[in-house]
């Protein structure tokens, strides 16, 4: 009788621990990997949005532009040439794009050019997506043309528009990264 119980106590106990160890999910080395990568990968992430934002908010930044487009409804058209960009350096902005003119077609395509020792009106909001930063400038001449960036922090991307009351806006989408 005494065996029978024991034996029927540890028949209980390897029961027990069975499930117990059922359980207990254990990963396999792949899913484990896996995780592993996926934690890495959202510390990357979250440490590139961590550097776009201190980009904005050091006014140390600039703009690549790719592709540009006149507003509303004017061709897109790609930006190749990699000496085209926008220099922020806190209130000196320096400025190098193709820009597209006229009152009435056929519109034609200049080059602002232009080092710009302060900013008017220089605005650096945060929005859900990322930054808004914007300034205003005469580019010597006799109109004022707005700049506004909208960058986006999780994917490093921006666009920007410029507008004056003379011409349709023109529009650039691009890149943000670093000053050297």
């Amino acid at each position: 009788m005494k065996r029978f119980l024991a034996l029927l106590t540890a028949f209980m106990l390897v029961i027990v621990a069975v499930s117990v160890i059922g359980q207990k999910k254990s990963l396999s080395p792949k899913e484990e990997r896996r995780e592993v990568r996926e934690k890495r990968r959202a510390e990357r992430l979250a440490e590139y949005e961590k550097m776009v934002d201190s980009l904005v908010l050091s006014h140390n930044f600039q703009f690549n532009p790719q592709t540009m487009q006149q507003l509303p409804a004017g061709p897109m058209r790609n930006i190749l040439n990699p000496e085209y960009s926008v220099g922020i350096w806190g209130s000196v902005a320096d400025i190098c794009l193709p820009y597209i003119k006229g009152y009435t077609p056929p519109y034609y395509v200049t080059v602002l050019n232009y080092t710009i020792p302060s900013l008017d009106n220089f605005i650096t909001e945060q929005t859900q997506e990322g930054w808004m930063v914007s300034f205003e400038s005469s580019l010597f001449s006799g109109s004022t043309y707005t700049f506004v960036f909208e960058i986006y922090n999780r994917t490093g991307g921006a666009m920007l528009t410029i507008k004056n009351p003379w011409y349709s806006d023109v529009q650039y989408s691009g890149t943000i990264s670093q000053l050297y």
